[in-house]
């Protein structure tokens, strides 16, 4: 069953994001691609995100209290397979290689993503191997006319326009 679970997930199409946090526990980032909305009608927009329990991002996550999602565009799979320890970063600080800045919480916003949701954490829920994170979005960046990395059958993948039918 787990098998047959993990080879039907590989293929939902999902936008690839690096979650990051900062403050006191330290900086830290992963790769994620469970991240979704949960509420635009709340007192603050919410979205959820799970981090595995064993990384020591969701640690430092849960200690700092916060938490940016940044939706990466489409030509930075370079970003995700650092985020996610596919590749090495050149130094053991995978901040030193990208240029980030800060919003309201203090959890690096990366340059040029497609939108960045920068959240204090309202709600944990402990679930089987991760962590249910449901945050509250306190600032958001938007980039113009920017498509995301999407993730989908084990490989990264664009996004296409939809055509319309001759009649």
């Amino acid at each position: 069953m787990r098998q047959k679970f993990l080879d039907g997930m590989s293929r939902a199409a999902t936008s690839v994001c690096v979650v990051t946090t900062d403050g006191p526990a330290g900086i830290n980032g992963m790769t994620v691609s469970a991240m979704t909305s949960v509420s635009a009608d709340s007192l603050s927009p919410s979205l959820l995100i799970c981090l595995n329990k064993a990384s020591l991002t969701a640690a430092m996550v849960i200690r700092n209290g916060v938490f940016c999602v940044n939706l990466l565009r489409e030509d930075q799979s370079v970003l995700s397979d650092i985020f996610s320890g596919r590749t090495r970063a050149p130094s053991t600080n995978k901040f030193d290689q990208i240029d980030y800045q800060q919003l309201s919480t203090g959890s690096p916003v990366i340059n040029g993503v497609v939108v960045a949701f920068d959240c204090r954490i309202a709600q944990t829920v402990e679930y089987g191997t991760h962590w249910i994170l449901i945050g509250n979005v306190q600032d958001i960046q938007l980039s113009p006319n920017q498509s995301p990395l999407i993730y989908a059958n084990r490989c990264y993948s664009k996004t296409a326009p939809i055509t319309q039918p001759h009649h």
